[in-house]
């Protein structure tokens, strides 16, 4: 399991007694290459999911396969994946140790 720097919802850096909290970070991790599009990231133009670009395709096996791609990628075996019709996004993915 990483421990990183964590995240507020709105991806604001958290501050407690004056210093960055850190903790445990797969689930804040999964949700950021979720949502970055490929290119966000200057070192690495690659990475991200894009799902919003998703909303309008009929077909959630390309979603449920950049997930897949993107994960895998960054480390982490997924255990479970199901990407429902209306969109909803179950995962079950750890980071290897």
């Amino acid at each position: 399991m990483p421990n990183d720097i964590l995240l507020d919802d709105s991806f604001n850096i958290i501050i407690k007694n004056g210093d960055f909290a850190i903790g445990e970070s797969t689930y804040q991790h999964q949700k950021i290459l979720l949502l970055a599009d490929k290119g966000q990231f200057k070192s690495a133009p690659t990475v991200g999911v894009g799902s919003r670009r998703y909303l309008e395709s009929p077909n959630v096996d390309d979603l449920a396969r950049e997930i897949r791609q993107q994960f895998v990628r960054d480390g982490m075996t997924i255990r479970a994946l199901r990407v429902a019709e209306d969109l909803e996004i179950n995962i079950d993915a750890i980071y290897q140790e």
